[in-house]
């Protein structure tokens, strides 16, 4: 999303608020997020999840 897109959307927020019901379940997945964010980075990521480089195959 670039910044336009970001600063037209918190403009529309704030005229028109968004109800708590929906300011509650935002704040609950930028926190999910966050949490994943801290736990990949104190942890790091297990070895499954790494993507190995594939050489491409030229004819």
């Amino acid at each position: 999303m670039d910044l336009s897109r970001l600063l037209i959307r918190l403009a529309m927020w704030w005229r028109n608020p968004p109800s708590p019901k929906r300011m509650k379940l935002i704040l609950a997945v930028v926190a999910i997020c966050l949490v994943i964010v801290l736990i990949e980075h104190l942890f790091g990521r297990p070895e499954w999840m790494h993507v190995e480089k594939v050489p491409i195959r030229r004819f």
